[in-house]
């Protein structure tokens, strides 16, 4: 069964008992790891509890499809439900989740099968979708419209209300993994000690110069400026991290939207200092006088050029089978080109 958009909510709400694996993937790892945690204590709330959890790495998995199922057959000696749970999986552990998925053993044990990226025709994720005993969740990296609801509920959680500012910037910021977004409100929260209303200068102070949302800026920036040399240099750091490139490519769209966005203000008449000064949120002021080269090599029937590019670069990403990470790569190289040609 392939789950989708509120049916995932709905499910991680109250998972279908009638289902006896579930497999947890997506580039944000986060999000993996938290909606993963959902359904795991949703079988068994002690997660520590040796007798209803069993691990199984995936090189057992992969050598031995009958001790997948002798797990998934066996009874908690102390009653309850049993979890067992594959972290980090990948193709090599399909047969057995397929041998389970066609002779179903008793009992109601689940299976839970964590994993990362996987494409449209991955065999593990097919395998999971066609099952009526299977339930495949998608944990893709979310927009800034969904990421704003979930910043705003969290920081509900630690009792903070957000003003509308402080709102978009966050969302604008924070796009790439569930686990940094949490992490974030928490510190958040610890800045704002017992003041509960929270605007753009304090969220600035907190997130704006952030370690890792300035190394998301740099292959943008480099990018946008035709720095080939420091595209590459900021993409390879990215990628060693872990950073989702779709992550990255959201990131560049809403870069070279403020572009389009500055450079309409001017064909309307405004100065560019006077456009530049109306972003919201407010350019950071190091990165003015950058901006401002920017828009002198990008006039706006590029600008279209390249968010087209950019919409159609996310969209490949989630059809087709090439690696993410080379069609990001190729996109930015793409863009830094046509910055280059206008320097």
């Amino acid at each position: 069964m392939k789950l989708q958009g509120k049916a995932i909510d709905g499910f991680l709400a109250r998972p279908d008992p009638r289902i006896r694996a579930v497999l947890v993937y997506g580039p944000d790892a986060g999000l993996v790891r938290e909606r993963a945690g959902t359904v795991a204590r949703s079988v068994v709330p002690d997660l520590a509890d040796p007798f209803r959890v069993a691990e199984l790495p995936v090189r057992t998995v992969a050598g031995d499809v009958a001790r997948l199922l002798d797990e998934v057959a066996a009874l908690s000696l102390v009653g309850g439900r049993r979890l067992v749970r594959i972290r980090e999986a990948d193709e090599s552990v399909t047969a057995a989740c397929a041998a389970l998925f066609s002779a179903p053993p008793s009992g109601d044990s689940l299976l839970l099968v964590e994993a990362g990226d996987l494409g449209a025709r991955s065999r593990l994720r097919l395998a999971f979708e066609a099952a009526p005993l299977g339930a495949a969740l998608p944990c893709y990296v979310e927009d800034e419209s969904a990421l704003r609801r979930v910043i705003v509920e969290l920081a509900a959680g630690q009792g903070l209300s957000l003003d509308n500012d402080a709102q978009v910037f966050l969302a604008a910021h924070l796009i790439g993994d569930r686990s940094v977004v949490r992490g974030e409100i928490e510190k958040l929260a610890l800045y704002m000690g017992p003041e509960r209303r929270v605007g753009l200068e304090q969220v600035q102070a907190v997130i704006g110069d952030s370690a890792s949302q300035l190394s998301l800026d740099d292959p943008i920036w480099a990018a946008a400026s035709g720095d080939f040399a420091a595209l590459d240099t900021a993409l390879r750091r990215l990628y060693a991290e872990s950073m989702a490139p779709v992550a990255i490519l959201r990131a560049a769209q809403r870069h070279f939207q403020r572009l389009h966005w500055v450079q309409a203000e001017i064909a309307a008449g405004l100065s560019s200092e006077a456009a530049v000064g109306a972003l919201k949120p407010p350019l950071f002021f190091k990165l003015r006088s950058v901006f401002l080269t920017q828009l002198r090599q990008w006039p706006l029937p590029a600008l279209r050029q390249a968010l087209d590019r950019l919409t159609e670069a996310e969209i490949e990403c989630k059809r087709t089978n090439m690696p993410d990470e080379t069609l990001c790569a190729r996109t930015l190289l793409q863009l830094a080109a046509l910055a280059r040609s206008r320097r």
